[in-house]
């Protein structure tokens, strides 16, 4: 886990090694254990990197690393079937100097060239300069989970893993209004239509599961996508008993090579399924015990944490907790701004950076999380309607059970004419849903004439191109929804300078996931049924069979009623005022403090989008 900066120009003197010093500067929170740059003979080709040390802690692991005295490297992430890899390319004759996953990727492209993506198991950005060739290689791992941005202009090509290392290069901070707009009137942070598009203009990012190759000898850059994963074709003669062993082998490989580190590894812990089933598997490969860090709201209703307390004793974790409050907001925010480059959707993201804080605070370099695991197989209480919708068109609704049973686990998502409407005619319902989005946007009554009629045009809102169950979590795995998650879990480490694994995101246990029919995601009111069958003899049953799913909420509505947050909202939406976006009355009405999960919070999102883009 690191960061990484590279410049590719035409013209030799237009940047020098003081820009990309600066650019790694500015990365300095991703790799607080070394710096290293390097340009070739031309100066043509700039490579810097900011290293924090995982695997091999020796001075072998600096970056940029260079192989055959051919490539040069530099890489964010881990690799981590590395081991299994580099006894592969040994068989094919490769040596290896060092003990790092960075010179095995560097092997795997001397090998299989841009089909070396294809072969690991990990969280990555890299770039390799093949000065043979004269060919830079970038490739971003299958989730998203580590960033890389970049700027070009058909001259020059500059690249890094967060935005504010190109700014420092001299790259304009132009605010992207299309996608401020979409924020402010339905929340997205992304565009589904458009996956490299940011709110920054001139700046991209490269897509999940893509790569990128820039030829410089005639200036070109070719971008392809190297990975997708079928939702439409389901497994449906598949057994209970095989669909849980396949999916226990899986994890079980998945969490033990995430263990694999020459630091310390710890866990994070809120107390629920997810966290909970990362933990009980990782814990008999772990040599040492494990540390615990969970973030607690005291006196919030839905604060989690004596299920934490519970678990951490039953697992004899070493378990730290930090109290969480409004005060933390008030100190922090404009750091956590700072760090996430783009607005935020919710106060959640303040309490996961507390937690990387606490891990750092007791010298816990690396962390296992449970995200992903609600996207992959339906942990969140929106995707009943799908999977009744699903039945629905099977006309299998009513004998399933499924609605009665979701309502005893207390579910309270009704199933009513519109979405039997939905289930029969999707293409319709899709359309009526865009254009129910558009019309709420264009009547948000708090934004200028001026700026609605010129963002309006390209606003957008997307739905799945299966209207299945696992056509939505295709859809919030791939298009919109994970990647944001992985977005605030980065930069919220990275800001502390720990490094976040997920082994619900091994993509062969997704891929065997999403070949599973929908009743394996959902079954009997449950979400999540799989997981909960494959853990069920492993955890106690309040966490296995646990139905009321909180998720990680923060109290925001109390702590958007403190003064000093309500001033600070005021000065974001006073930025916006002034840019025409917001009307000026905007700043005569009462802020409505609103909940986390709230559809329709605007004032949090005037104060994150004012904050962090004016």
């Amino acid at each position: 886990m690191c960061g990484i900066a590279g410049i590719i120009q035409q013209d030799p003197s237009t940047y020098s090694t003081e820009h990309l010093k600066r650019m790694t500067d500015a990365l300095a929170h991703r790799g607080p254990d070394g710096e290293g740059l390097w340009q070739n003979n031309s100066g043509k080709i700039l490579l810097g990197h900011r290293r924090l040390s995982i695997i091999d802690l020796s001075d072998a692991g600096k970056q940029p690393l260079h192989y055959l005295d051919r490539y040069s490297i530099i890489h964010n992430g881990e690799i981590y079937n590395y081991i299994e890899l580099k006894e592969e390319l040994q068989k094919h004759g490769y040596t290896f100097q060092t003990k790092t996953d960075t010179e095995v990727i560097a092997a795997s492209y001397d090998h299989w060239q841009d089909e070396c993506v294809e072969y690991f198991d990990g969280m990555f950005a890299f770039a390799i300069w093949d000065n043979e060739d004269e060919v830079l290689f970038i490739a971003r791992d299958r989730f998203g989970e580590k960033p890389l941005f970049y700027f070009y202009d058909t001259k020059n090509f500059l690249f890094a893993s967060e935005m504010k290392a190109l700014w420092a290069a001299g790259i304009e901070r132009k605010p992207n209004l299309k996608m401020l707009f979409n924020f402010i009137t339905i929340g997205y942070v992304d565009n589904p239509e458009q996956l490299s598009e940011t709110f920054f203009e001139n700046i991209v990012k490269l897509p999940p599961a893509h790569s990128l190759t820039f030829f410089s000898y005639q200036n070109e850059l070719v971008i392809d996508k190297y990975w997708e994963v079928d939702a439409e074709h389901a497994n449906n003669k598949i057994k209970d008993e095989e669909a849980i062993e396949k999916f226990n082998q899986l994890f079980r490989v998945s969490v033990k090579r995430r263990l694999r580190s020459d630091v310390s590894v710890g866990t994070s812990l809120s107390g629920g399924l997810d966290s909970s089933s990362v933990i009980e598997t990782a814990v008999p490969f772990y040599a040492s015990s494990l540390s615990a860090f969970t973030a607690s709201f005291p006196f919030f209703e839905k604060d989690e944490v004596s299920y934490a307390r519970r678990f951490a004793n039953k697992f004899n974790l070493e378990h730290f907790i930090i109290e969480v409050s409004e005060h933390d907001l008030v100190n922090d925010f404009e750091k956590l701004c700072y760090h996430q480059e783009e607005p935020f959707g919710s106060a959640s993201v303040l309490a996961q950076f507390k937690v990387y804080e606490l891990a750092q605070q007791h010298g816990v370099k690396v962390l296992l999380d449970g995200q992903g695991a609600d996207e992959i197989l339906a942990g969140y209480p929106k995707y009943y309607k799908w999977y009744w919708q699903e039945l629905f068109r099977k006309l299998k609704l009513l004998r399933s059970g499924e609605l009665k049973a979701a309502h005893q686990n207390g579910v309270a998502e009704k199933f009513g004419l519109k979405n039997a409407i939905a289930a029969w005619f999707p293409d319709f319902a899709s359309i009526v849903l865009e254009r129910q989005y558009l019309l709420n946007a264009l009547r948000q009554e708090d934004l200028t004439k001026e700026f609605v009629q010129l963002q309006s045009k390209e606003a957008y809102y997307t739905t799945p191109a299966y209207y299945n169950l696992n056509g939505v979590l295709h859809f919030n795995t791939f298009t919109h929804g994970l990647e944001e998650l992985l977005r605030y879990a980065d930069r919220n480490s990275m800001a502390h300078g720990r490094e976040v694994r997920l082994p619900f995101l091994n993509h062969e246990l997704v891929e065997f996931i999403f070949s599973l029919p929908s009743k394996f995601k959902i079954r009997k009111g449950f979400t999540k049924w799989l997981l909960r069958k494959a853990m069920e003899d492993k955890l106690p049953p309040e966490t296995t069979w646990r139905a009321d799913k909180v998720g990680f909420e923060p109290p925001q509505q109390k702590w958007m009623q403190h003064s000093t947050i309500q001033q600070m909202i005021m000065e974001s939406k006073a930025r916006l005022v002034k840019e025409k976006i917001l009307k000026p009355g905007v700043l005569n009405k009462t802020i409505q403090p609103h909940a986390a999960h709230t559809a329709d919070h605007y004032d949090w999102r005037y104060f994150s989008a004012g904050a962090i883009l004016f």
